[in-house]
């Protein structure tokens, strides 16, 4: 992982094989015990102009693969996930099958507190994206 540690206490990542960011941002930004995931979109790392796919089953997955890589860049695990936002594009048509995937990813007895918005447009043309807040503790 590659973190510019600044004096106030926040740690800012980009994270190596992640995907090429879309805008200006950082991957995750730490701030004491929680990290900020920023929204990932269902593009291809290493490949940031390949198309993206065009139904919701494959653009959650790829989503929340690219969550995933980032999580695990940073030591943690969907384990650590405490809060989700997500984003769809065409809410009433992918509401259900998105909900579907998301929560194949946790455990039924530790579904992260979340959001899930409707949106009129996401970059790249995207149906899906997903950002995380999860929760590392001190060790000291």
């Amino acid at each position: 992982m590659s973190a510019n540690i600044a004096t106030s206490g926040l740690s800012f990542y980009m994270v190596p094989n992640a995907p090429e960011p879309v805008a200006t941002f950082s991957h995750a930004v730490e701030a004491g015990s929680f990290i900020h995931v920023t929204g990932q979109m269902p593009t291809y790392p290493g490949e940031p102009e390949r198309l993206l796919a065009n139904d919701i089953e494959e653009q959650t997955h790829r989503v929340m693969a690219n969550l995933y890589l980032v999580l695990t860049g940073l030591g943690l695990d969907w384990s650590s996930v405490v809060r989700a936002g997500a984003y769809l594009t065409n809410f009433e048509e992918d509401y259900a099958s998105f909900n579907e995937i998301y929560a194949s990813y946790f455990p039924a007895d530790r579904l992260p507190a979340r959001t899930c918005i409707g949106v009129t447009a996401l970059a790249r043309g995207a149906r899906v994206e997903v950002d995380l807040v999860a929760f590392r503790p001190f060790t000291r």
